[in-house]
């Protein structure tokens, strides 16, 4: 049986890693690297050739990852948000992956694939940034060169030990396949452990759009707080009218002049307002009575027609907002 799964990898293997990466580089949850790695073994046994399967892996990602990147480039910050919210960990996805950009620029598609996590926003994020296509394909060419080959090198590497592997997983039938699904279900019911948890221990009183809107308008309006990363505003570069821009790493500094009885604001655009709910706690620890979260966030906000400022985008970067237009 197991030298039959290796007689079909050797007949189709190139349709099925070039498949295979392609897939999951569009964002289904499906791993490419164990299909490089047995690739990778058969090269070692002369059943496939390493110049065949790795151009096709590189063309694969390529391919995928220009999908991504044009899409960035049209649509901006909304594709980071879908994305996130179709990840597992939605609540730093965005978040992360801009620190990412910020320390590597372009040079980020050199290791995005080594990264769990990554490898899907890192192009998208590129695009909306205003990456030159040309430098695109030049990191995203060498990046994903490198990864393919790295996998393809293991298989080589220990292509003794993928042989008995496979010959276990053979024997084993069906109940292999039944294991592995199990595991993958068990992963996959974690993370939404993990994920309803750490939104339980967030819950609290949420403010919603119409009621700031109408204390705004008071003698005593709150004070509101913009709690995005950095990165995210470059992104979006909506904000809430006379909001304060807050690093989450400086709160101290940013709000150290306001009273402690004054009523706060905070709202980000991250789903169930996770990163304002975790600097509200904050404010809370730190002394101030009267802190909300806005409910729905910078989306809602617009989304019910009320006024938003824009910031200008730093000097020599390109404006999100345009970034649909000719590089």
């Amino acid at each position: 049986m197991a030298h039959e799964i290796i007689a079909l990898m050797a007949q189709y293997g190139v349709l099925l890693v070039f498949l295979n990466v392609l897939v999951t580089q569009l964002g289904a949850p499906l791993p490419a690297v164990p299909t490089l790695v047995v690739a990778g073994a058969l090269v070692a046994g002369g059943q496939m050739s390493v110049a065949a399967v790795l151009p096709v892996a590189v063309a694969a990602a390529l391919l995928s990852d220009a999908v991504w990147f044009a899409a960035g480039r049209r649509y901006g910050g909304g594709v980071m948000r879908l994305l996130c919210r179709i990840s597992l960990s939605p609540d730093s996805c965005v978040e992360r992956s801009e620190l990412h950009f910020q320390r590597w620029r372009g040079q980020i598609l050199l290791i995005a694939k080594f990264v769990p996590g990554l490898a899907t926003v890192a192009p998208p994020l590129t695009g909306a940034m205003g990456l030159p296509l040309s430098r695109f394909l030049l990191f995203d060419g060498v990046g994903s060169a490198l990864w393919a080959a790295v996998a393809i090198g293991l298989g080589y590497a220990f292509a003794a030990q993928i042989d008995d592997l496979l010959a276990a997983i053979a024997n084993a039938g069906t109940l292999a396949l039944e294991a592995m699904l199990v595991l993958l279900a068990l992963y996959v019911l974690a993370r939404w452990w993990q994920r309803r948890q750490l939104l339980r221990t967030l819950r609290m009183a949420r403010i919603s759009v119409d009621e700031l809107h109408q204390a705004m308008q008071s003698a005593r309006a709150p004070v509101v707080l913009d709690v995005r990363a950095p990165g995210s505003r470059l992104l979006d570069t909506r904000m809430l009218p006379g909001a304060l821009l807050l690093d989450e790493h400086g709160i101290d500094r940013s709000v150290n002049d306001i009273p402690f009885d004054h009523e706060l604001v905070v709202y980000c655009n991250c789903p169930n307002e996770v990163s304002a709910a975790r600097v509200a706690k904050v404010l809370i620890g730190q002394g101030y009575r009267r802190v909300r979260p806005l409910l729905g966030g910078l989306e809602a906000w617009d989304a019910a027609g009320y006024g938003i400022e824009r910031l200008p985008p730093p000097s020599g970067m390109a404006d999100p907002q345009t970034a649909d237009l000719p590089a």
